[in-house]
C-alpha cells in the first residue's frame, strides 16, 4: 500500500476569512452617510454665508437637535476650512484666558498666558472655522473669558489668524441643560440668527440630498457704491434718530439677545455692505439687520433702505411714460405721495399734468385704493387756467367711489352711535 506524503498548509485549500460583525456595520454606516449636496434656496444658510463672508462672529440660536452642528460642519467643507470645535461650557475661563506658566525669572520675564492646543492648531493652519458650541450653558466667568476671544481673536497670547472665522450655537435657555442668560457684553459682540428647520428640507436631506451652503459672490464692479449705500443708510437713520445709537435693553434676557450699540449698528453696516456688494435677497438681509440690532431698530433701517431706493419724483415727472412703479404697496404710496409733493412745492401745469399720468399708470398696474388720496390732493392743487387732462377722466370713478364708501361708513357709524 503506498504511502501518501504528508500534506502541507500549501495544499490546503485556503477559506475565506469569515466577515466580522462590526465591518458589516461600518459598510452599512458608510451607506447611510453617503449623501449629496445639492443648491437649493435656504435663507438661513445664506445668512450665514454672509455673515461668516464679512468676518463677524455669529450666534446661532435653536432646539435642540435641528441642526446647528450639522450646517456648521457642511458650510466648513463648502468653505475648505478645517472645523474646529469647542464646547465652552466644559472649560475654565483660563482655558480662554490663556494658562499662566511661570518661567525662570518671572520678575523679570513676567507670567506668559499659554494658549491651548485648539488655538495652537488654528494659528499652524492659518485658517479655519471655530465653532464655540452650547454658548448658552457656559457660566459667566467662561463667558467673561470669551469676550476678548470673539472681538479681538486672542487667546492667550496668541492671536488667531485673520481667516479663522468664529461661529457660535446656542440653546434658548427653556432648552438648555443648565444654561444661563449670555451677558450683554457678549451678546453684543455676536449677529444673532434664529435657526429653524425645514420640514421639506429635512425630508429630503434624509433621502440622501441637503442644501448646499456657498459664499455670497461679490462683484468688484459694486464694491464702492455698496459701501457709499450701506454708510449713507446708517448714518441718515441715526442722524433722524440720535436715541437708536445705544439702548441697552432693561429686561435681563432681552440682553442676551440683539440690541443696538455703536459696535452693532458698525456691524450692521459692513452687513448692508456686502448684502449689496453680493445681490443678496431682502429677506436674507432683514435675518442679518435684525439679529444685529435688533427687531424695532432693524425694521427702522429696512424701511430707510426702501426709501433710500425709491426713485426721485423729479425725475418720475421729467418722464412719466417710462416710470416703473415698487410692486410693494407701502413704497408705490409713497412715491406717489412724494409726486404730489413735488408739485405742490412747484406748481406748474406741465409738472401737473405729469403727476396725473403717474397716477393713472398707478391705478392700472396696482390697487385703485392707494391713488385715492394723492389724486384728491393734487386735485385739489389745480388752478383756473389749467385745463382738465384726459388721465383724470380714468381717476374720477376711483375717488367717486371711494369717496361714497367713506360717506356710507359715517353714516353706518353714526346710526350705531345713536342705536338705530
Amino acid at each position: 500500500m503506498p504511502v501518501s506524503a504528508p500534506s502541507t498548509a500549501m495544499d490546503v485549500p485556503s477559506e475565506a476569512a469569515p466577515a466580522r460583525p462590526l465591518d458589516i456595520a461600518a459598510d452599512l454606516l458608510a451607506l447611510l452617510h453617503d449623501t449629496t449636496t445639492e443648491p437649493r434656496p435656504d435663507p438661513q444658510l445664506d445668512a450665514l454665508a454672509l455673515a461668516v463672508s464679512a468676518d463677524l462672529p455669529v450666534l446661532l440660536w435653536g432646539e435642540p437637535g435641528i441642526g446647528k452642528t450639522a450646517a456648521l460642519t457642511q458650510l466648513a467643507e463648502a468653505l475648505g476650512l478645517p472645523l474646529t470645535t469647542v464646547i465652552a461650557s466644559v472649560h475654565e475661563p483660563a482655558d480662554f484666558s490663556g494658562l499662566p506658566v511661570v518661567g525662570d525669572d518671572p520678575a523679570v520675564q513676567g507670567v506668559p498666558l499659554a494658549p491651548p492646543d485648539w488655538a495652537v492648531r488654528l494659528v499652524r493652519a492659518g485658517r479655519g472655522l471655530l465653532f464655540l458650541d452650547e454658548l448658552s450653558t457656559a457660566p459667566p466667568a467662561v463667558q467673561a473669558a470669551l469676550l476678548r476671544l470673539v472681538l479681538e481673536r486672542r487667546v492667550g497670547a496668541l492671536r488667531l489668524p485673520s481667516a479663522v472665522r468664529i461661529v457660535a450655537a446656542a440653546n434658548p435657555r427653556s432648552s438648555a441643560a443648565d444654561g444661563w442668560e449670555l451677558s450683554s457684553p457678549l451678546a453684543n459682540r455676536f449677529v444673532h440668527l434664529q435657526w429653524t428647520f425645514d420640514h421639506e428640507v429635512v425630508v429630503r436631506g434624509l433621502g440622501g440630498t441637503w442644501p448646499r451652503a456657498t459664499l455670497p459672490r461679490l462683484d468688484p464692479g459694486r464694491l464702492h457704491e455698496a459701501v457709499t449705500f450701506a454708510r449713507r443708510a446708517v448714518c441718515g437713520l441715526l442722524a433722524a434718530r440720535p436715541g437708536l445709537v445705544h439702548q441697552l435693553p432693561k429686561n435681563e434676557a432681552n440682553r442676551g439677545g440683539p440690541w443696538p450699540s455703536p459696535r452693532s449698528w458698525e456691524m450692521a453696516l459692513r452687513l448692508i455692505a456686502f448684502a449689496g456688494a453680493a445681490g443678496t435677497s431682502r429677506e436674507v438681509l432683514s435675518m442679518l439687520v435684525r439679529g444685529t440690532v435688533g427687531d424695532g431698530p432693524g425694521l427702522e433701517l429696512l424701511a430707510a433702505l426702501d426709501r433710500m431706493d425709491l426713485p426721485d419724483p423729479e425725475v418720475l415727472l421729467a418722464d412719466p411714460a417710462a416710470v416703473v412703479l415698487p410692486e410693494r404697496g407701502d413704497l408705490r404710496r409713497t412715491v406717489l405721495d412724494g409726486v404730489v409733493e413735488a408739485v405742490r412745492r412747484r406748481p406748474e401745469r406741465s409738472r401737473w399734468n405729469a403727476a396725473w399720468t403717474l397716477l393713472a399708470l398707478a391705478l392700472e398696474t396696482g390697487a385703485p385704493d392707494l391713488v385715492v388720496v394723492p389724486a384728491a390732493t393734487l386735485a385739489a392743487l389745480r388752478r383756473d387756467d389749467w385745463q382738465v387732462p384726459e388721465a383724470i377722466e380714468r381717476l374720477a370713478g376711483v375717488v367717486s367711489l371711494s369717496q361714497r364708501a367713506d360717506r356710507a361708513g359715517a353714516r353706518t357709524a353714526a346710526g350705531a352711535g345713536t342705536g338705530r
